[in-house]
């Protein structure tokens, strides 16, 4: 496996070294998170701007996470091979230009290509990041190392929405897209200079037959299946109404850019009080029961939305979605560190991969089922389906693990 910051080998690495790979990976989370939501709350401008309707315009967000989802394949094995900090760097690198690029873009076509070329860049963050924790933090202390980490992927998720509603009016919206290509910049700069490249092991040719192989013995195994899927089915539940909520609020006649943002950044919120709360969480309810509670919370504020009452209820109930997506999710990814120990930027990749297909799916999934049954019914489904994800994973996770 390649080493990484702070990588003593064989023996256990110290606490200062984990505090300092949580800062610099930190910094890389935040990046690609600053421009992952930043385009939802202009849905509406963009579609005034650039001559489209609000439906086409939302699938900007599947123009980002399907690329990102459909990379994670080839980023695994080649973070495995190559170095997860070498790839982690040109990843940032390349976001940066994308990003830049969709400030100046001319017509929505060319931002269609560029928002996917984001897309694939920012693919090598996160779960590069999460692979990088699971290699250097004993599983002990890796369910609160990530959700430190979580704390910057938040937080840009929070600060990314919330400035790109607030802000749209007096930079417009390319001004938005160009202030997240600087975020880009300023995180490989981090990432670039924080790795210690003197403890880098050397990178090693990547073996497409070994790839396919771990990848299929991955795939055979219940407890990865079982984890991928619920990631899968957990995208296409939580997210298909975000980019919704500009124009849902628009046909209410409360607000447009602003106020969106105010309430995706309730989400952002929700994630931050579950990072605060996770020592507590873990303690009082345990990693299984927690699953339940986390599925019966975004249960519970996805009806809310459906009610269709006022964007500061709105906004409230996006927190408590967020707070209980994350109790579900951060699970699973600490679940999936341990699938295969020896390869585990693969595993992480073929759970972002699952994780990123529901959600590029959710926005088509989620207006299909808006126009033909409405708001509350659209959403009433998406909490049926959360709350059994929360029940069955709980009850399939806590028999023991078949190691691969």
């Amino acid at each position: 496996m390649t080493a990484g910051i702070g990588s003593t080998g064989g023996a256990e690495p110290r606490p200062s070294s984990h505090s300092r790979l949580v800062l610099v990976l930190s910094a890389a989370g935040f990046a690609s998170s600053f421009a992952l939501r930043s385009a939802e709350p202009l849905v509406g401008v963009l579609a005034h701007d650039l001559e489209s309707d609000p439906h086409t315009v939302a699938l900007l967000s599947t123009a980002f996470v399907l690329p990102y989802a459909l990379i994670q394949p080839i980023l695994g094995p080649v973070g495995d091979a190559l170095g997860k900090e070498r790839v982690l760097v040109g990843c940032l690198a390349a976001l940066t230009v994308a990003l830049i690029g969709c400030s100046a873009a001319p017509n929505l076509d060319l931002l269609f290509v560029l928002r996917m070329i984001a897309g694939c860049a920012a693919g090598g963050c996160i779960p590069l990041s999460l692979a990088m924790l699971g290699d250097q933090v004993p599983l002990v202390q890796r369910q609160v190392a990530i959700s430190r980490f979580l704390v910057a992927v938040i937080l840009a998720q929070l600060l990314g929405s919330t400035f790109a509603g607030l802000i749209e009016a007096t930079i417009g919206w390319r001004g938005v897209f160009a202030a997240t290509g600087i975020v880009a910049a300023l995180g490989c700069a981090t990432t670039l200079f924080g790795f210690d490249k003197g403890k880098r092991a050397p990178p090693k040719s990547i073996e497409i037959g070994q790839a396919i192989a771990r990848y299929g013995s991955l795939i055979a195994n219940p407890r990865a299946r079982l984890l991928f899927s619920a990631v899968f089915v957990e995208g296409i539940a939580i997210f298909g109404v975000l980019p919704y909520i500009a124009p849902l609020l628009s046909a209410r006649g409360e607000g447009g850019p602003r106020e969106a943002g105010l309430v995706l950044a309730g989400f952002a919120v929700g994630g931050l009080l579950y990072s605060l709360l996770v020592p507590l969480l873990l303690r009082f309810l345990g990693i299984y029961r927690m699953l339940v509670v986390g599925g019966a919370i975004c249960a519970f504020a996805l009806l809310i939305v459906g009610l269709a009452s006022h964007w500061p209820v709105d906004c409230a109930a996006f927190v408590g979605l967020g707070l209980g997506f994350y109790m579900l999710h951060n699970t699973f990814q600490v679940q999936v560190t341990e699938l295969t120990p020896t390869a585990r930027a693969s595993a992480v990749a073929l759970h972002a991969f699952s994780y990123f297909c529901g959600q590029a799916m959710s926005v088509a999934i989620f207006g299909f089922t808006l126009e033909h049954l409405g708001q509350f019914p659209a959403l009433a489904l998406c909490a049926a389906v959360i709350f059994a994800v929360g029940v069955v994973t709980s009850i399939r996770l806590a028999r023991p693990a078949k190691p691969i």
